[in-house]
């Protein structure tokens, strides 16, 4: 409906790519019309078609399909990977925002980026090579291989062709202040401007500080960090089993860093809060969180917001884009076996279980080779807490679908099909979806 505000959650496989319009508010009494992200790990033509399907919805201003705002949260390909293909010439923006550790010049994010560049580089040479990483690292691997020509399509190709600069935003940021926005707010919570001190952490941390000293002046070249095998001759001076034992952690301490750089750049994420008719929604990117927040300590997103930014977090919502693909890590909450706490407190606030009625949630997911995306019993936790939910066992059987349809789904999905879950794009899809899935706020 034309009053309501709608979020559209486009089937990419595993992947983001939303799009949320907010009626009338921009300042010349039109809509407001906003994309969040366009990456998958899935292949290239669910974004095309997604494209497809979102022309239409967009209004045509000097012939161009016109979005008001394009965030992306952070650069890893399952976010980024559609802005390097050839699908943008009908499209015009009136901002685009990235995060601060996206900005090759930002001062407080030095180490961050050595690390993203040495992880993604090693990670690449791991692909190539065709190392066996298992199917965690190759997913792992698979988001954060350098994509160059999208990053070019961001900094300079798009805001080019629409005249403007791109934004590096943070929390301190006042990009918002510049939006065409009359009736509604859209605030950033996260990253905070100071990347390397709150996801990093001090070098004085003991637990960190080889780490942070290698990132500062000794890591390897990556050739040498993850050496191809067929051009590495066995010196004669070392005993063989002993050279593959130190190639071997040579590979392990690239992995390491590849692996740290995943999860900082995931809480790297632009945290977006929109804030229409006293309605809260929150779209978190990939924001991981922990047990809790500690000083000089590598922190998570979802921790730092709290602490610092509780003011704003804390309060009941009106939608959550869950975190992720459904990912253990990315949504605060008390996992099977651990104590209370943090991040109980966290989950208590933005989806309190009385407030249910009220809220909303969807999960852009793809069930792979692991439980952790989506991780199934947190969905059903979340089925407590939102409203626009669907018992997927009494769904695939009204439509005649057996469960061995569903990749692993003894090991990772039977306890928890039954129970009522947020809407998901990879079971949507199982269903016999469009493509993607709606949610109507109203106002």
């Amino acid at each position: 409906m034309a009053d309501k505000l709608l979020i559209r959650l486009f089937d990419v496989g595993l992947g983001d790519c939303v799009y949320c319009r907010i009626p009338k508010v921009h300042k010349n009494g039109r809509d407001f019309h906003i994309l969040i992200d366009c990456g998958t790990l899935s292949g290239a033509d669910n974004l095309s078609q997604a494209m497809d399907k979102l022309k239409p919805m967009l209004p045509l201003i000097d012939g161009k399909r016109h979005v008001d705002l394009l965030v992306v949260t952070h650069e890893h390909k399952d976010h980024m990977t559609g802005f390097g293909l050839k699908i943008w010439d009908d499209f015009a923006f009136g901002a685009i925002w990235m995060n601060a550790a996206m900005d090759p010049d930002h001062p407080e994010a030095e180490k961050a980026k050595k690390l993203h560049s040495f992880a993604t580089e090693a990670m690449g040479q791991a692909l190539r090579l065709n190392l066996a990483l298992g199917p965690q690292l190759t997913e792992l691997a698979s988001a954060m291989a350098l994509n160059n020509d999208a990053m070019n399509t961001l900094r300079v190709t798009l805001p080019a062709a629409s005249k403007i600069k791109p934004t590096y935003v943070h929390a301190d940021s006042k990009a918002d202040q510049a939006l065409p926005l009359e009736g509604a707010s859209i605030s950033v919570l996260g990253p905070e401007r100071d990347i390397d001190h709150f996801y990093l952490g001090d070098p004085g941390n003991p637990s960190l500080r080889s780490a942070l000293g290698l990132i500062d002046k000794d890591l390897p070249p990556v050739a040498t960090a993850v050496p191809d095998p067929s051009e590495v001759p066995t010196p004669t001076n070392l005993d063989p089993a002993d050279f593959r034992r130190l190639r071997s952690r040579m590979l392990s301490t690239a992995l390491a860093f590849a692996d740290l750089d995943g999860k900082v750049c995931n809480n790297t994420s632009v945290v977006l809060l929109i804030e229409w008719k006293g309605k809260r929604l929150l779209f978190v990117g990939d924001a991981e969180w922990d047990q809790g927040f500690k000083k000089g300590k590598g922190n998570c997103a979802w921790n730092v917001m709290w602490n610092l930014r509780k003011e704003r977090l804390n309060g009941p919502l009106a939608f959550l884009k869950i975190g992720h693909h459904g990912s253990v890590n990315a949504t605060p909450w008390q996992m099977p076996g651990a104590s209370k706490g943090e991040p109980l407190d966290i989950l208590d606030a933005i989806l309190p279980v009385p407030l249910k009625a009220r809220a909303k949630a969807v999960v852009s997911t793809r069930r792979g080779n692991y439980e952790t995306i989506p991780r199934s019993d947190l969905l059903a936790e979340l089925g407590r807490r939102v409203s626009n939910t669907k018992n997927y066992a009494a769904a695939f059987a009204d439509a005649g679908l057996k469960t061995s349809v569903v990749p692993k789904f003894d090991d990772f999905e039977s306890e928890s099909f039954a129970k009522p879950q947020p809407f998901r794009t990879d079971l949507e899809r199982m269903l016999g979806s469009q493509g993607f899935i709606d949610v109507e706020i109203d106002p």
